[in-house]
């Protein structure tokens, strides 16, 4: 008991010596500085870097808008190219003072001793280091996650050129608790984030240029493409936060009894999820579907924009955007209107005279479905009768179209008016229901006519 005792005691001081440590190596830094700046030549170089950061800032102001009304001049210029001239605009004078401050230190230590000029190198150093975590970190397209690897980076460099890591990162190690076998400490966390940040990003480049070459190639049907793209990222992004933590020298076996209890609660909690992933797959694989089909479900109608892993969007031709979960289109009933090929045939029925020759309605219709912009002329219309109806001879009308992406109903509405002016020209009546009303003589409303 004793032994347990004295080893707790042991471990909660040792966070505590590592901070005292730390804050002995920031004070003793410190100390020196302050010592050193009582020197003249020391005191000299900090007004050179200061005059020199002056510099910067005039040049700054003089070159900035020249070099801004000269961008906008390059119209040609691909779309990155302009980006990168746009940070190196934001970024001008840190750059002029990076420039300026190696002249001055080159030409320093050509003239007088090294010492001279030791300063001015820390903050050399330093402005070079923090310009190019800059310029780097904008490859990061994550704001929150450009901010984090920014900041981190600009803390571990400060530390490694003022020579202050050893200290921060026992400090960092001190500071863990642990899982049974296994501690988890804040400089394993940082280890971590770094780590699996930098081979998320290279997963995500990688992700990126597969994906561009999957959608350029035009052997690849649509959906396969999805298909591809989509296992590519799972297994990069897997690959990417496995590789990082074994890196760090996490043993993910210990894990596995967790991860598998976690999985079972996840399972229950997340059965539509899972249903929506698996009959994603499973259209995907099946080609039951693709982006660009013209789709019917229930009463949404419209082209299908593009196949996620839970929902699959589609655009109706009023500009609504639906997300039809996966399952909905597994299980339900879907018409695709271009699934083997693009042709669609539609029916309108209409109804004219018993006066009026059918044989003749029949052509004129015909005609007039033909003669309506598209309409297929290599798939001829068809008109038939199809009843006799109280007060009018029945018939449907039958054609075909190649683009149902264009609208169905806009193109049912132009034949009817095709019909209408066809009618209307060769004096062809569209009846309506009429009644005819009998008065009885013995009805009273004869009784007042009369009188």
């Amino acid at each position: 008991m004793a032994l347990h005792d004295q080893r707790m005691n042991n471990t909660a001081d040792a966070p505590l010596g590592s901070i005292v440590d730390f804050g002995k190596g920031i004070i003793g830094q410190a100390e020196s500085i302050v010592n050193t700046l009582w020197r003249p030549w020391v005191g000299y170089q900090i007004v050179i870097a200061l005059a020199l950061l002056a510099i910067a800032q005039i040049v700054m102001l003089i070159l900035a808008p020249r070099l801004h009304v000269w961008m906008r001049a390059r119209e040609g210029w691909p779309m990155w190219r302009i980006r990168w001239l746009v940070v190196l605009h934001k970024r001008l004078r840190g750059i002029l003072f990076v420039v300026l401050i190696w002249l001055t230190i080159a030409i320093m230590r050509e003239l007088t001793w090294n010492s001279r000029s030791y300063q001015l190198g820390i903050v050399a150093n330093l402005a070079t280091a923090w310009l190019i975590v800059v310029l780097t970190t904008r490859l990061i397209a994550n704001p929150v996650l450009r901010k984090i690897v920014r900041y981190g980076a600009w803390i571990w460099v400060t530390l490694r050129i003022l020579g202050l890591t050893g200290a921060f990162s026992n400090l960092l190690d001190s500071l863990a608790f642990s899982i049974g076998t296994l501690r988890i400490s804040a400089l394993l966390v940082v280890q971590a984030i770094l780590i699996v940040g930098v081979l998320w990003f290279a997963a995500r480049f990688m992700s990126r240029t597969v994906r561009n070459r999957i959608t350029g190639n035009a052997d690849i049907s649509p959906s396969m493409q999805v298909l591809a793209v989509k296992a590519m990222q799972l297994l990069s992004y897997g690959l990417a936060v496995f590789i990082g933590l074994k890196t760090i020298g996490i043993d993910l076996t210990g894990l596995a009894v967790l991860s598998g209890a976690i999985g079972v609660g996840l399972g229950f909690g997340l059965q539509k999820v899972v249903s929506n992933l698996v009959s994603g797959i499973i259209l995907l694989l099946d080609k039951s579907i693709k982006p660009g089909d013209v789709i019917s479900l229930g009463d949404t109608f419209g082209w299908i924009n593009s196949l996620g892993a839970r929902y699959v969007s589609i655009t109706t031709r009023d500009g609504k955007e639906y997300l039809i979960p996966n399952e909905d289109l597994i299980t339900g009933q879907v018409v695709n209107w271009s699934h083997s090929n693009d042709f669609v045939r539609l029916d309108i029925y209409f109804g004219t005279a018993y006066a009026d020759n059918p044989h003749d309605v029949r052509r004129i219709a015909i005609e007039a479905a033909m003669g309506v912009p598209r309409v297929l002329e290599q798939r001829p219309a068809v008109c038939h009768i199809v009843g006799f109806g109280d007060s009018s001879v029945d018939y449907i009308l039958r054609f075909w179209i190649s683009d149902p992406t264009g609208g169905l109903t806009n193109i049912r509405g132009n034949v009817y008016l095709a019909l209408w002016d066809a009618f209307a020209e060769h004096g062809i009546s569209i009846p309506f229901p009429q009644r005819e009303v009998k008065i009885l003589d013995e009805s009273t409303l004869r009784m007042k006519a009369l009188d």
